[in-house]
């Protein structure tokens, strides 16, 4: 933890070197979600609800996704633009090292502008929250931070698998962003909307029904079954993570020099 804590002080007095910059691309990050989530104000302002859901319910889906999705690109962006260290033959640097690779990716890259979406998020989530007739407990706000860190551990996982895909088509797909970008906006509303297909998918395969739309239940009181269970189910989020770390080191292993 202390070379990890040293890479994000570097790399942060790095981006501090242009302040104005930083601050605008800050401020950037912090309104341009707001378009996105203008179009849901605007709809539940049309229509109502949404299969059962008012507007606050889904507002609270909207800024624990947000806060997840922006904390992992601030984090784990290094993973994201992985690709140009495959291409340019960084990645041999990393790999005699006597550090993890995981490590020393994690570090290559920190995108702190993120916190601009982050405190647009948060203000979200105090508003909904503010709203919402929810009798809270100890419980239940850990569920809620239970919740941001298992969206954390899945888009991290994302990232991870993304990456790992480098080390055989050397340049990065654009279709894994149907998971990063496509799977942020699909888990922004509750998961019984959609078509039972997309349900199971997004629940048993890449699980984002567990760290928003299940727990959610619980904080609702509309839990049916044992409470602990839609508790505990954002945790499913970090268990994601050990499958893509596998699939990494799988990819590591058959990594071949681009002899650059």
């Amino acid at each position: 933890m202390s070379l990890y804590m040293k890479y994000v002080s570097i790399l942060l007095k790095s981006q501090m070197q242009y302040r104005a910059s930083f601050w605008l691309l800050t401020l950037g990050q912090c309104l341009t979600p707001l378009t996105v989530f203008a179009g849901v104000y605007f709809m539940f302002a049309r229509f109502g609800q949404l299969k059962g859901w008012d507007f606050f319910e889904v507002t609270l889906l909207f800024a624990v996704v947000g806060m997840a999705y922006s904390l992992s690109e601030c984090f784990s962006r290094g993973f994201d633009s992985f690709s140009s260290l495959v291409a340019g033959g960084g990645f041999d640097r990393l790999l005699v090292r006597p550090r993890n690779t995981v490590l020393q990716v994690l570090g290559s890259r920190f995108e702190f502008n993120r916190v601009g979406r982050l405190l647009q998020s948060a203000i979200i989530l105090v508003w909904a929250l503010y709203h919402l007739p929810v009798e809270w407990s100890a419980m239940k706000a850990l569920t809620l931070l239970f919740m941001i860190a298992g969206g954390i551990g899945i888009f991290s996982g994302i990232f991870i698998l993304t990456a790992t895909l480098c080390f055989w088509t050397v340049q990065g797909l654009e279709i894994a962003n149907i998971l990063t970008d496509g799977g942020r906006e699909m888990a922004q509303y509750p998961l019984n909307i959609y078509r039972r297909g997309v349900t199971v998918f997004f629940t048993f395969v890449i699980p984002f029904g567990c760290v928003s739309y299940l727990p959610l239940q619980y904080i609702l009181d509309r839990v049916q079954g044992s409470a602990l269970l839609y508790m505990l189910m954002p945790l499913a989020g970090i268990l994601f993570l050990v499958p893509c770390l596998l699939v990494w080191h799988i990819g590591v292993r058959h990594y071949r020099s681009t002899g650059s």
